[in-house]
């Protein structure tokens, strides 16, 4: 290429570029002229070919072609940016109505969650929190757990290299609780639970409790089965009944299991109750004298009650939901329902 050849391509390339109606057409303009594989790259590669005579003015009139391009590209650049910005589709008219967007549900599991905290908190209870990774002191031996019992299991629990382990349950909040503070205490604890359960339609490795302890003077089981059912009755209605079943767990003594009366047929038998009348919640119980020796509270002055429930069964039971991995699945037809 000579140095005539070279100018006319200089004109022909400036020409382009100012003919650019937008970023696309003058992107496509310098990557043709300046990109990697561009006339210009090119040019410059070629000059060791070009006589000696000629490549010093060949080599100048590249470098000009080159650096006047670049800055008409640059400044035609700017030119439609603030073409767009002003009458193109970037710009924004301050005189539109917003624009609507649509709220989602809370999830049905959240909604358990609140509704429960809501009922137990017009009762006189406080939420209380605490870790989802636990050491296995607040998790089992200050729960009166036994070290050979099957909940300790590797194949029940998950721990971790460093020796501490995803609670099991949120049993673990009343310790700390009554750690930190002298009774009365009144508290409410939901949060993540965490077993090697196989997933199936009613299990899950990774759920939710609800945990609640009451610790005073004179606490009786009379309360704790007053509490429950004015509990039921504000979540599944005025009709619902309880009944208490003898049960084991080592931090309640005594220990029950509670149903509640079918909400669906009134206690008569249906499909949801498997025609038994009632549905089963969860464990409760007196606060085991052993639990209080460990955490500094005197089981000779003060006593106690604790339950526990789940919250997808719960969810399941107030929805007719049939299969807790639907809670899970985030389909969005499922969830807008709720």
């Amino acid at each position: 290429m000579n140095a005539q050849e070279l100018t006319d391509l200089k004109q022909a390339a400036l020409a382009e570029a100012a003919a650019a109606t937008d970023a696309a057409a003058l992107e496509a303009v310098r990557i043709k002229y300046l990109g990697r594989n561009g006339r210009v790259p090119e040019i410059m590669d070629n000059l060791r070919n070009i006589p000696a005579a000629d490549r010093r003015d060949v080599g100048r009139l590249a470098n000009e072609l080159k650096n006047e391009l670049q800055n008409l590209v640059n400044a035609r650049k700017q030119e439609l940016q603030q073409s767009a910005g002003s009458t193109g589709p970037a710009a924004f008219d301050y005189t539109l109505p917003g624009r609507w967007r649509g709220l989602g549900s809370r999830h049905p599991v959240t909604q358990v969650i609140e509704r429960t905290i809501g009922i137990f908190r017009s009762m006189g209870f406080t939420v209380a929190d605490g870790p989802d990774i636990e050491t296995e002191y607040h998790n089992f031996d200050a729960l009166n757990t036994p070290a050979d019992h099957p909940s300790r299991d590797t194949q029940d629990t998950f721990y971790l290299k460093t020796g501490q382990l995803l609670r099991t349950q949120t049993s673990p909040v009343q310790i700390r609780v009554m750690e930190k503070q002298k009774p009365p205490v009144r508290i409410i604890a939901p949060g993540r639970c965490y077993r090697r359960d196989t997933t199936d339609a009613t299990h899950s490795a990774n759920f939710h409790q609800i945990e609640g302890l009451y610790v005073d003077r004179h606490v009786s089981m009379a309360e704790l089965k007053g509490d429950l059912t004015h509990f039921a009755r504000q979540l599944m209605g005025p009709g619902v009944n309880i009944r208490f079943r003898p049960h084991f767990f080592p931090f309640t003594e005594p220990s029950v299991e509670y149903d509640f009366s079918c909400h669906v047929c009134g206690g008569k038998g249906c499909r949801v109750c498997k025609f038994s009348g009632w549905i089963e919640i969860s464990g409760a119980g007196m606060v085991n004298p052993k639990v209080f020796d460990i955490v500094g509270y005197d089981p000779e002055e003060f006593t106690g009650y604790a339950f526990g429930m789940g919250v997808e069964r719960i969810a399941m039971i107030l929805y007719g939901i049939p299969d807790i991995r639907m809670l899970y699945e985030n389909d969005v037809r499922f969830l807008e329902q709720f």
